[in-house]
């Protein structure tokens, strides 16, 4: 029986997806589950898995196409008999004093670049968690120069050339196009600054509080729920009681209307290989602390592994950004369309401050809030920044809404 292998289905706002690379070739066995190619969009990096056992035996798109759903990919013969081995290992391979674990599949970012320079992830040591191949990592094994080969015959006599001082070795340079991932991410940023009447109001917060009530509870927390007590939590609890009280903070706006929403979709902009993105915690005012910081933890790690799906990182009404643990003090950060506001946090920082005519050491961190001038006035914006400083300096209100 002939299988039609076909791009899955996208989400409206992804029109089409482009191929990054066929793991498998024409004539090779292939079990069902396997992975086929990876597919990149806008947003996520797809796998497409062989839907049953079979053997290749045809493939009607290449790396680098760009297709739509429902594109026939390939064709698998679940009857047929495999005429091309699979990948096989190295002829002489000493037998291992220990069993080793396996180093970790490069993520998709890393696999692209990898087919695109040639070079072969598993000749170079990886330098992110547990072994893993990163983007850099390739990066640096293609930039290094090749090794040079040993002669077959004695070498003719060397002519007496004086040596530059400066070697054409240490002057690389290496282009690589932008991810589809990048550019809309530059596209969309653009957008903003062009489209929207941006502008950004600071304020700081005294962490003691909130780091006081965390080492007390952290440890009972992490035992009943299984996940660890984070500040991003207190974070998102403040922003959504601040939402309650400004609501214009967490509409939105279509042509000359103002949409305001009755729900809290709130982005927490999270860091991976392939750049930045923003899953959603969806109607996260029903959620508890030990739900937010699983969503949060599970989000991490999908984004490192591009297993994120479309769905995810479509929506949202507001967006929290921590560009703190990164090392940043303070930035302006640009909001995510068509939203109207986004909120940063910053590096927790020991400070000299005053209080009650004393001046002590607190550990103080910036908040900036960036927001669309055109529905949001600045005392708006002011007031709901404050907010979400009284609540963190006090974290009981938090837990009684007040």
């Amino acid at each position: 029986m002939l299988i039609e292998v076909k791009v899955p289905q996208l989400a409206e706002s992804v029109p089409d997806a482009t191929l990054l690379n066929w793991y498998k070739q024409v004539g090779e066995r292939v079990e069902r589950g396997d992975n086929l190619i990876d597919l990149e969009t806008d947003k996520v990096t797809l796998e497409v898995a062989a839907p049953e056992a079979g053997v290749l035996k045809e493939i009607r798109h290449q790396t680098g196409d760009v297709v739509l759903t429902d594109v026939v990919l390939a064709v698998i013969d679940t009857e047929g008999t495999a005429t091309v081995a699979a990948a096989a290992p190295a002829a002489s391979t000493p037998e291992p004093v220990a069993a080793a674990a396996p180093a970790p599949k490069p993520g998709p970012a890393a696999r692209k670049l990898a087919a695109e320079t040639g070079v072969d992830p598993a000749s170079i040591p990886g330098s992110g968690k547990d072994g893993r191949v990163t983007k850099a990592d390739i990066s640096a094994a293609a930039a290094r120069p090749p090794a040079a080969a040993q002669p077959s015959a004695p070498p003719a006599p060397a002519l007496t050339v004086q040596a530059q001082p400066h070697a054409v070795a240490n002057r690389i340079e290496e282009r690589v196009p932008m991810t589809r991932l990048r550019k809309r991410t530059a596209e969309r940023l653009l957008a903003a600054q062009r489209d929207n009447a941006l502008l950004t109001t600071f304020n700081e917060v005294n962490m003691q509080p909130v780091m006081d009530l965390r080492n007390r509870f952290k440890g009972d927390f992490e035992d009943r729920y299984g996940v660890r007590l984070g500040f991003m939590s207190f974070f998102v609890k403040a922003a959504v009681e601040a939402l309650k009280k400004f609501p214009v903070v967490n509409a939105s706006v279509d042509g000359d209307d103002i949409i305001y929403h009755g729900f809290f979709d709130v982005g927490v902009a999270v860091g991976s290989e392939r750049g930045l993105v923003v899953p959603i915690l969806r109607d996260v005012e029903r959620m508890n602390f030990a739900e937010i910081e699983r969503r949060i933890r599970d989000f991490g790690e999908r984004a490192r592994d591009g297993k994120l799906t479309i769905d995810e990182l479509t929506g949202g009404t507001f967006t929290i950004s921590n560009g703190g643990v990164y090392g940043s003090l303070v930035s302006t950060p640009i909001i995510n369309p068509p939203q109207s506001a986004i909120l940063g946090m910053h590096k927790i920082q020991d400070r000299p401050v005053a209080e009650n005519g004393q001046v002590v050491i607190r550990p103080m961190m910036y908040l900036a809030l960036s927001y669309d001038h055109r529905i949001i006035d600045g005392r708006e914006a002011v007031q709901f920044l404050d907010t979400i400083r009284r609540l963190l300096e006090d974290p009981t209100r938090i837990l009684l809404e007040v």
